[in-house]
Order: structure tokens, then sequence, then C-alpha cells
């Protein structure tokens, strides 16, 4: 494979933790942010339309932009200069992943200018998106689709991140309710005690495996797993009406979380539709399909 000059890449959102899977699941949803970068002979320049256009910066520090260079020390010799289109979908600071879409979208761009073969290079992808994100959890759902296990193995320098991919079953339609406020991952981790009981602990492990099974072969079964003990309830002071939105879309009958660090809600139905009583007053709501392919590569 020949060095493109141009590629466009289309990233999907996440949704990370689904309620007991802390770090370690998510869900890739149809919701996408698109960058198409060219080499130029010098310089950087970013142009940003749709999220985040007014907040985000344009020059080296570009979230893109330095996931490019982390992958570039990877994959090969970096180009002289890069130009940036980048049009964002993806809610920033929501909890649907919009980091993460940013870091898989550099790295994939660059992982192609350099003349690889994105399908082969999987992991050291991951190895370079989950390493930003300090969690494979969305970075892989980014990258793969579906519904994807992520676990880490410390120490190891070479490859500390992991991933596996499945196909969720067609009976989940995911909905997301999205806040209109935004949510500091940063803050919301800080409201995690260092220490949680060992009962809680168990339950939440019991839920993680049931989530397996749930997501990929017995939706009935979401109820149950998507229980949790571990980070929802004491994240609650950050996000109180999306908290109160998860109770209420439970007591109805449908199978609810937190997304990511919040505060948008994912909401798993069978078809779509949330019932007629639940109050979303404060939130957009967004049917949302899952993403089955991941990262999505045109080379121009």
């Amino acid at each position: 494979m020949g060095r493109p000059s141009e590629v466009r890449v289309r990233v999907p959102a996440s949704s990370a933790n689904l309620g007991p899977g802390f770090d370690s699941l998510g869900l890739a949803l149809a919701l996408y942010d698109d960058v198409v970068v060219s080499t130029t002979s010098s310089g950087v320049s970013v142009e940003v339309t749709g999220e985040g256009a007014a907040q985000v910066p344009c020059d080296e520090t570009h979230l893109v932009v330095r996931a490019m260079h982390h992958a570039f020390a990877t994959f090969g010799e970096e180009p002289p200069g890069l130009r940036l289109q980048c049009a964002n979908a993806i809610p920033h600071s929501r909890g649907l992943g919009s980091s993460a879409a940013a870091a898989v979208a550099g790295a994939v761009a660059a992982c192609v200018l350099t003349g690889r073969d994105v399908a082969l290079e999987q992991d050291a992808l991951l190895q370079v998106t989950a390493g930003m994100e300090g969690h494979a959890d969305n970075a892989a759902a980014s990258l793969l689709g579906g519904f994807v296990i992520a676990w880490e193995t410390p120490g190891n320098t070479a490859a500390r991140f992991h991933a596996v991919r499945r196909d969720v079953h067609a009976g989940i339609a995911p909905v997301a309710l999205v806040a209109g406020v935004e949510s500091s991952t940063k803050t919301t981790r800080g409201l995690l005690p260092e220490v949680v009981p060992l009962a809680d602990a168990a339950f939440t492990g019991s839920r993680t495996a049931l989530s397996v099974l749930a997501f990929t072969t017995a939706p009935e079964l979401l109820m149950a797993a998507t229980e949790d003990r571990l980070h929802q309830g004491y994240r609650r002071p950050a996000y109180p009406e999306s908290a109160d939105l998860v109770d209420a879309l439970r007591a109805s009958g449908v199978p609810a979380t937190i997304s990511g660090a919040g505060p948008t809600v994912l909401a798993l139905t069978s078809d779509g539709t949330l019932p007629a009583g639940v109050d979303t007053t404060g939130f957009a709501v967004l049917p949302l399909p899952v993403d089955t392919v991941g990262a999505q590569v045109e080379i121009g």
C-alpha cells in the first residue's frame, strides 16, 4: 500500500460502562465525527465545524493532531505538514466518547497516511488511542464498532490495552438522552471512593458478566445486567437530573444507565421509543442505532 496524500476518517460515538462495566464495557453508536486529513508542505492547519467548533483549539494542541503525532511515532515518518477539516456531530463533555473518537480519528488517519493497513494495525491503534484515554472502553468501541469488552495488563508497555468485539442483539435499540449541560470526567472520577464494600464489588462483578450475555444474546436480561453499585451512585451529585431520569426510565421498564461519565443517559429500548410518561425535559432525545463497523476510511 502506497502513501496517500489525503484520507477521510469517520468515527462513531460510544457509550461506556453501560451500568456495571466501569472502564471495561463499551457500545458504538451511530453518531459520527468526520475528519479529512491532507498532507501539506509545512505547518498544521485545523478547521472545525459542528460540535465544539467554538471551544476546541485549532493548532497543534487539537486532540486529533495530538493523536496523529502519537500514531506517527508508532507507524512511521510524519509528513512535513498537515491540514485537518473536522466536522463534528458528537457532543463534547456529555459522556458520548467525543475525546476517544477524536483520538481514534487521528490515529487511524496517521496509520493510513504512512501506508499501513488499518485492519492489520488494530492492536497498535488501540494502544495509541487507549493510551491517550487511560482506558480502552470508548476507544475500542469507536475503533471496532459493536459491543466491546476491554481490559488492561498493567506494566505491559507493548500491549497494555486489549479488547474484543461482539455483535449486539438485533432487539436492542439504544436511545441517547443528551443533557444540555456538560460534565467533566476528571470531576466525576474524583467522586469515586478508593474502597468499595465487598458485597457491592461482587454484585457489580456479577452484573458485568451478565451484561455480555444480555447485550449479545439475551436482551431480556438487560434490566438486571445494567444494575451497578460501583460508580453511578457515588457520582449522583454531579448529575442529579440524569440520575433521576435513569431511575424514572427503569421504573417504567426501560433498562437505562448513565453514559460514560455523564450527564447523558442511555436507554436500551427494544424499538427506539420511550414510555409516554417519562419526563425528558432538559434532554435531547436521540435514537441512535448501534454502529456495527467502527472507524471507516476513505482514501482521497
